[in-house]
């Protein structure tokens, strides 16, 4: 079976000799039937405990990975123009946002793939993953891309005025509910980035706003997360000083951790939005006799 034929399966994407072996498929972790507003909030986080030792070392190597290349870029520039203020705040600045974006687009690819496997019986692991995400690095790369932009040119327009501020995260919310399950249409339905789009905006269709709901309720959970997250760094701080280093190091582990931790509950998030609104528009939780779905 070519992997285009596969479009239609609830894990399409799966690697088929995977799914073809001879032991018998596990149950999905969570049902397969549209979910209420409620479960795309809690789900996620069941999700991720079925898989929490693949999710810890995943997140782990990116966030260790991450911190090291930050810190290294912003040390190297310090050295080369002596120690000055400026240089310093600027390179750990544009090497951690640089950082930031690597391990959004890793993880969320990788998480995905390791999602809708789940949904097909498959347990992945940290490999699998990043292998099924990288058969389709090209479209994951342009949607992150996109998503980049988007998300930068509506919050410079929102900016304008601080009164515009909120009316502009309310429109950035709407946007990004519409392209909410693009690169889970991109993994499971192997499609391009224009079809992963045209995909995520016909499958939301009709729940436009709850999703935008979901997609800004999230972010208060993962300010609420990220509380604590830079409580460590300050709580060390106690002990390491106030140096410079020290400092950066504490901020720039705080930052990334947040970053992690946040992209592996969206991109789960995701995916379950997209099983759900195939079940809503397409009848996939529908079971025919001898249907071999």
């Amino acid at each position: 079976m070519r992997p285009a034929e596969t479009v239609g399966a609830v894990g399409a994407g799966v690697d088929p000799a995977l799914v073809q072996a001879p032991v018998p498929p596990m149950p999905p972790t969570v049902p397969i039937r549209p979910l209420r507003f409620r479960e795309l909030l809690d789900e996620p986080f069941a999700l991720i405990q079925a898989h929490i030792r693949t999710f810890a070392v995943l997140g782990g190597s990116a966030l260790a990975l991450g911190v090291l290349v930050a810190l290294g870029a912003t040390g190297l520039v310090s050295h080369l123009t002596d120690g000055s203020d400026a240089g310093t705040a600027w390179a750990a600045i544009l090497s951690t946002a640089v950082c930031v974006w690597v391990i959004r687009l890793v993880l969320r690819g990788a998480t995905i793939a390791i999602a809708l496997a789940d949904f097909h019986g498959v347990r992945y692991g940290l490999l699998d993953g990043l292998r099924a995400a990288g058969r389709r690095s090209t479209p994951l790369v342009l949607a992150q891309i996109v998503f980049t932009l988007i998300g930068i040119a509506v919050l410079l327009v929102g900016s304008i005025l601080v009164i515009t501020y909120p009316l502009a995260l309310i429109w950035l919310s709407y946007v990004r509910a519409r392209r909410f399950v693009t690169e889970p249409a991109i993994v499971a339905e192997h499609a391009g980035f224009g079809v992963g789009v045209a995909r995520s905006k016909e499958l939301v269709h009709g729940a436009d706003w709850p999703t935008a709901g979901l997609w800004l309720t999230q972010r208060c959970i993962f300010a609420v997360l990220a509380v604590p997250a830079f409580g460590i760094p300050f709580f060390l701080s106690d002990f390491s000083g106030t140096h410079r280093w020290a400092v950066i190091a504490l901020l720039v582990g705080g930052l990334l951790l947040v970053v992690t931790v946040s992209e592996i509950v969206e991109a789960t998030s995701r995916v379950l939005c997209y099983i759900s609104r195939r079940c809503v528009r397409e009848g996939m939780d529908i079971r025919i006799p001898g249907d071999r779905r």
